[in-house]
């Protein structure tokens, strides 16, 4: 039974792309088509341990689940021509002419399924997960494993996927001519992000993921086959051979990372690297314009060519990237350009490229850009700063084998004149360690804590846990803050600003904040809701007396939706229609008067409002927030605002739903009362 278990999963990898394009042909929906080979695939289980495996088993699966198709057309009574052509392809004398046109169709199929699963409606994720899954045959738990996610995450992604191909109502055919490139450029991108995650892992504890290369390089190949005078194709082909080629001298005998001028050579799988030669000689063949991935092929061919690290040829690597930069400008492509400069013409090079990138938010928490700045500020004899870019780079990195890595490095790297040891701290108090010692103050709550925690990780992150404190420039701390939120709004702005200088004071950095300008802060008055909207809130018979009780104290006290919602049974006074708030007083009117007793219900203790549910274990609140009698807690204003926008979304032309401030009259204004 295993071994026949074994036998079916291994067809059904290689038959399944092939079964479903087939059938999403037939009956135009790739959800029912999945569904139809799946039922083809129980059908196997069930028989094939009795019965035995068929001569032809990819055969026997096909003809299984188109038999389904055509029971679903029939009960379906639609396509009736359907019917004729299938039980004629099910008939037996099939000719030679019309069994390769079948082979023919099928491969047809296969690429349309291609197209199909990258359409860019789709988002990245669901695109990957939909290629796995249709053309790779993996499961969902197969995927959620190479992806370091749940396997409920990824079928949701894969049935979203295809409710979306199905609401954009997305044809199953090859793209027009106009369409290719871009549809084209899908594909290949769905692939090479399948062959990136395999090759460096961004998350987790290896480095790598060989399955997920593996599945890449097969997608690939299968497309270059249906796909043969597509040059980018084939240069995508070319570009993961000789990568996968690296991989077993990649790491170290722990599964630490090597790095490529480090790697034993003699360990690259030279039938790869063939084979990567051969899909770049077909790329070339296929002509036209060079497109990104036939640089980034070259630039690996580059590689492959050299005997040793020594006889790299680094001035054309730099030459290919510049080309790269100028086709596809992106900071990542820049940074490796930097790379190949300061190989090629000294690491100073290489550094004023980078330092040009500090500065872009698109690699703010990118481990590699501090990484490659301190491998340039090592190779220039700056040691310190060298260190503080490998703590920052390993802060940084998500994949424990490369924090491992960074982390030796930086341990490595010993100050000139420095009395400590290659693992002590850095001379001085330092960053992280300041930043810690701040926010650990006794005379700060918890919500100054997370506020100004905030703006210190964000510094932290960028500068490093290892920056000295005495080196902490307002030049760079106004850089960060630019970078970060530059272009957020003006109360953001001075939050952070705030914390600047407060930590400044508090560590004897008097003008750390020099370089941050506070921003004015003009924050237009919500309009108040109009009486014909307030008349149709007051009259919904659907609306739960909760919820009616505090959108009428807050229009009747014109109290902030926090102050209403902190009150408690025991601070109203329900005579006066008034309640102690602080060291204010919040009034209502007479609508609220009759709301407020039926709403108590005779609780006389315990916040006024409350939420709909008990809370969990996990998320038991504070006595004050908690109801003694019911065991609720009190309703959050997250929970009370998303309740008023979704009542007041008809109400509203934006469709998006009003805010609780809306009930606030006007300066003009009378409270409406209900």
């Amino acid at each position: 039974m295993p071994d026949i278990s074994r036998t079916i999963d291994a067809v059904w990898k290689l038959e399944s792309a092939k079964i479903i394009a087939t059938l999403t042909r037939l009956v135009h929906d790739v959800g029912l088509a999945e569904e139809l080979a799946q039922d083809a695939l129980v059908a196997a289980l069930e028989q094939w341990p009795g019965a035995g495996v068929p001569d032809n088993p990819g055969a026997w699966l096909t003809t299984t689940a188109k038999r389904r198709a055509v029971d679903h057309i029939r009960r379906s009574r639609v396509l009736t021509d359907k019917q004729e052509q299938l039980a004629h392809e099910l008939a037996e004398g099939r000719g030679r002419q019309e069994q390769q046109e079948r082979q023919e169709s099928e491969q047809d199929d296969v690429l349309r399924l291609m197209f199909l699963s990258c359409h860019p409606v789709l988002s990245a994720e669901a695109r990957a997960a939909l290629t796995l899954r249709l053309l790779g045959g993996l499961t969902a738990e197969e995927i959620a494993r190479a992806f370091l996610v749940t396997a409920a995450v990824v079928t949701r992604r894969i049935a979203t996927a295809k409710r979306t191909l199905a609401e954009h109502r997305v044809p199953f055919d090859l793209p027009e001519e106009s369409e290719l490139p871009e549809r084209l450029s899908s594909v290949l991108e769905v692939i090479y992000l399948i062959f990136n995650e395999g090759y460096s892992a961004t998350s987790g504890d290896d480095l790598m993921r060989p399955g997920l290369c593996l599945e890449a390089l097969r997608l690939g190949r299968l497309l270059a086959e249906l796909a043969p005078r597509e040059a980018e194709v084939h240069a995508l082909v070319a570009l993961m051979e000789i990568q996968a080629s690296r991989s077993a001298a990649r790491t170290g005998p722990s599964g630490e990372p090597v790095q490529l001028h480090e790697q034993n050579r003699g360990r690259w799988d030279q039938l790869l690297v063939r084979r990567g030669f051969t899909a770049m000689l077909r790329a070339r063949e296929a002509g036209g314009v060079p497109g990104p991935y036939m640089l980034q092929a070259a630039i690996a061919v580059c590689h492959a060519q050299a005997r040793t690290a020594e006889e790299t040829d680094w001035a054309q690597i730099a030459t290919l990237y510049g080309a790269l930069d100028r086709l596809r400008p992106t900071a990542v492509i820049r940074l490796n350009r930097a790379v190949a400069l300061g190989m090629a013409y000294g690491p100073q090079a290489g550094l004023d490229l980078v330092d040009s990138l500090v500065a872009d938010p698109v690699l703010r928490d990118y481990h590699l850009l501090p990484s490659v700045r301190g491998d340039l500020l090592l190779r220039l004899g700056r040691g310190p700063e060298a260190r503080v870019e490998f703590l920052r780079a390993a802060a940084l990195a998500k994949n424990a084998a490369e924090r491992t890595f960074l982390h030796r490095r930086a341990q490595e790297v010993r100050a000139p004149g420095s009395t400590a040891g290659p693992d002590g701290p850095a001379p001085g108090p330092t960053l992280g360690g300041a930043a810690r010692g701040f926010l650990g103050r006794a005379d700060l709550d918890a919500a100054t804590v997370r506020s100004y925690g905030q703006t210190l990780r964000r510094l932290r992150l960028d500068l490093g846990d290892g920056m000295p404190l005495a080196r902490l420039t307002a030049e760079e701390v106004a850089r960060v803050c630019e970078a970060a939120w530059g272009g957020a709004a003006a109360k953001t702005w001075n939050r952070h600003r705030s914390a600047v200088r407060s930590f400044g004071a508090w560590a004897g950095l008097d003008e750390l904040a020099a370089g941050l300008e506070r921003r004015a802060e003009t924050r237009p008055r919500a309009s108040a809701l109009e009486p014909a909207q307030l008349d149709a809130l007051w009259s919904d018979p659907e609306v739960p007396l909760r919820e009616r009780t505090l959108w009428l104290l807050l229009h009747e006290s014109a109290a902030g939706v926090k102050t209403v919602l902190s009150l408690n049974v025991e601070d109203l006074d329900l005579e006066d229609r008034r309640a102690r708030a602080g060291r204010t007083w919040v009034s209502w009117r007479s609508g609220t008067a009759r709301l407020l007793p039926v709403l108590l219900a005779g609780r006389t203790r315990g916040p006024v409002f409350l939420s709909d549910r008990r809370p969990g274990p996990a998320r038991t609140p504070g006595p004050a927030d908690l109801c003694p009698d019911t065991g609720r807690r009190r309703l959050s204003y997250e929970r009370a605002e998303h309740l008023f926008k979704e009542t007041t979304r008809p109400l509203d032309p934006t469709h998006e739903g009003y805010t609780l401030r809306r009930l606030k009259p006007g300066p003009d204004e009378t409270p409406q009362t209900a």
